[in-house]
């Protein structure tokens, strides 16, 4: 095979208008879907639906890829989905599929062996069958309970030979599939982070204040009889750029920031001798330890601030949640 060398007189052009025409076959091959939509493809989502056990995905070489795609893309949205090697299934793997499960065959030639050769056992399990082919006259599309044509005018390799606007339909309808029955069951973003925890959705929907505040002697405060200089202390010692002011119960009377400090120091008051209670700013913003953390970052920005008090019902202070807190655990 030539290096890049040895094409120097490649014309941008020519492989930009290249694209563009890979691009429009591609657009077609997903327009042609369309009109396929119909009751072939709602009895394939009743059938995925109704499965008590798992959706498998089987397909051999670009079809096994987009299969994988497939699966992944349906676990993740509330229907219980892996793939099978159909290779691997003929030599042992086939007894990864239960009575319970259903069966998501792909093939563009529909007459893959691989495939073929599992046929007949996952017919005598009475496993329903949903077929992806090209042709649907193919033994596979014939053999199963639901076939869903994914066939193309013309592949975008200008040799027809390489699979490529066949995968983009079979993977877009995999994807239509996949939401048809996300929506059918009701699925929430809640439900998607459960699956995503890794993921900045999931980090969004199911992270809580109480899992990133700082609490117990990391809280700072300071009584309302305390001096400015003794909050200032505190501040420097906690580092978050704020103390909370409290009563005799524990309870929060305000808050005390780098900009309160800011504010004072401007009014020319003596911080030796300033009491806190007559600096400090009532009330100050808060949230509660059960709340999500992705509320905090709403009240942030809503108010312009960087620190929140964590306190409860009863103004007791439980933490202290920072901005830097939340741009660590990736909430932001």
């Amino acid at each position: 095979m030539a290096d890049s060398a040895s094409f120097p007189l490649i014309d941008p052009a020519a492989l930009q208008a290249t694209a563009r025409r890979v691009l429009e076959i591609e657009r077609d091959a997903l327009d042609a879907l369309l009109p396929r939509i119909d009751a072939g493809f709602a009895e394939a989502c009743r059938l995925l639906l109704g499965c008590r056990g798992r959706v498998v995905v089987t397909g051999m070489g670009k079809s096994g890829h987009i299969g994988g795609k497939i699966a992944a893309t349906l676990a993740s949205t509330g229907t219980p989905s892996f793939f099978v090697h159909p290779g691997e299934a003929s030599h042992g793997d086939l007894g990864m599929i239960t009575r319970d499960d259903a069966v998501i065959a792909i093939s563009n030639s529909g007459e893959t062996a691989e495939v073929l050769t599992i046929l007949p056992l996952i017919k005598r399990m009475g496993v329903p069958l949903v077929s992806m082919t090209g042709r649907p006259a193919s033994t596979l599309a014939k053999a199963a309970d639901v076939h869903l044509d994914v066939s193309v005018d013309q592949e975008a390799c200008p040799l027809n030979l390489a699979p490529t606007a066949s995968t983009t339909a079979t993977l877009a309808m995999g994807d239509a599939l996949a939401v048809a029955l996300l929506e059918a069951r009701g699925f929430t973003p809640e439900d998607f982070a459960l699956s995503h925890p890794g993921g900045t959705l999931g980090r969004r929907l199911l992270l809580k204040v109480a899992d990133l505040m700082h609490g117990g002697d990391r809280i700072p405060k300071v009584p309302a009889d305390a001096s400015l200089s003794a909050a200032l202390l505190e501040m420097t010692q906690k580092g978050l750029g704020m103390t909370a002011i409290v009563d005799e119960a524990d309870r929060v009377l305000g808050i005390f920031t780098d900009g309160d400090l800011r504010r004072v120091l401007d009014a020319n008051l003596d911080v030796r001798t300033a009491r806190i209670a007559e600096v400090m700013t009532r009330g100050g913003r808060h949230i509660g330890a059960s709340q999500l953390a992705a509320e905090a970052v709403h009240l942030m920005e809503k108010h312009r601030i960087t620190v929140l008090m964590v306190l409860d019902a009863d103004r007791h202070v439980q933490g202290v949640l920072h901005m830097h807190d939340l741009l660590r655990a990736g909430v932001v």
